[in-house]
């Protein structure tokens, strides 16, 4: 009896320190890094680097279809192309979440789809950043309320700048769902074509989806006016400081920039609710939900 607790206790034990498919994925995927790394390091031809970048994330993007299966949400693909753009650490595209994107067309709407377990690696990794900027919280919940997750988790060129959040109702069976409006920008001001941006948390499975918004976000006249006036201002001290050469004036130019940037968001967030297209573009993102959800 002795003999068989002991079998069944080692059988127990070295299941439960097994390395799970996402642990195998992390493992590869650092070990890849740390190979294109040392290539950096070592000034390998650039043809060099691209073809190694371009094998490891093909093999990772191999262990990512395994791990996730074939998507089905209605209106997109059912096998998608890893969201890593790059595994150097040099290039745009590097550290963006762990997960599979599926497109339709170049313009149409995509879709980011991970492992819970992932998003938490991936958050905790954030969390520990040394660049005040690039620091997210490790809560889900916390993480999602925040532009700067949409900008560092799936998209490599441009900044996401939110709107608003949708009052949706969360699908059956989902953990988490969330619902933002905003748009991605390289600078500061009006942002006229949006996205309807849905997050879904269903048990092991995160599912985050990018739709132009239909129909289009109108310009409400006066969150326009707000912005034509800071803009104005700020030119007029920017050009003074263009003149003067005075540093201090270019930071004041700055912050009017950012401060009419941030009046004019929240002109649109408290305004468009009460505008016709509104409830369009929340059937939108409910859709959108419901559909990520198995409806």
């Amino acid at each position: 009896m002795r003999l068989v607790w002991t079998v069944m206790f080692a059988l127990a034990s070295t299941a439960a320190f097994a390395a799970s498919p996402e642990d195998d994925y992390i493992t590869a995927r650092d070990k890849a890094i740390a190979a294109i790394t040392e290539l950096n390091n070592s000034n390998a031809p650039v043809e060099t680097l691209d073809a190694a970048d371009a094998k490891a994330r093909a093999d990772l993007e191999g262990r990512l279809s395994a791990l996730l299966g074939p998507l089905t949400v209605k209106d997109f693909p059912t096998n998608g192309t890893i969201n890593l753009e790059s595994l150097s650490d040099s290039d745009v595209g590097y550290g963006m979440l762990d997960g599979l994107r599926y497109t339709q067309g170049d313009d149409g709407p995509t879709l980011v789809a991970t492992t819970r377990g992932l998003l938490d690696r991936w958050l905790q990794a954030r969390a520990a950043e040394t660049d005040e900027g690039l620091k997210l919280p490790t809560s889900v919940d916390e993480a999602l309320k925040l532009d700067a997750f949409y900008t560092q988790a799936i998209n490599s060129d441009a900044a996401f700048m939110g709107t608003l959040d949708f009052p949706l109702k969360k699908p059956e069976g989902a953990d988490i769902a969330m619902a933002r409006l905003g748009g991605w920008t390289q600078d500061v001001g009006p942002i006229h074509e949006q996205q309807v941006v849905v997050t879904l948390v269903k048990g092991n499975s995160v599912m985050i989806a990018s739709a132009p918004a239909t129909p289009p976000v109108p310009r409400i006249p006066a969150c326009e006016a707000l912005w034509t006036s800071a803009d104005e201002a700020a030119q007029k001290l920017a050009a003074q400081a263009s003149e003067t050469k005075d540093e201090k004036l270019y930071d004041t130019a700055n912050a009017a920039w950012e401060k009419g940037d941030g009046d004019y968001r929240k002109c649109m967030g408290d305004k468009l609710p009460s505008d016709p297209a509104f409830p369009a573009l929340l059937t939108q993102a409910q859709t959108l939900a419901d559909h990520m959800a198995g409806k």
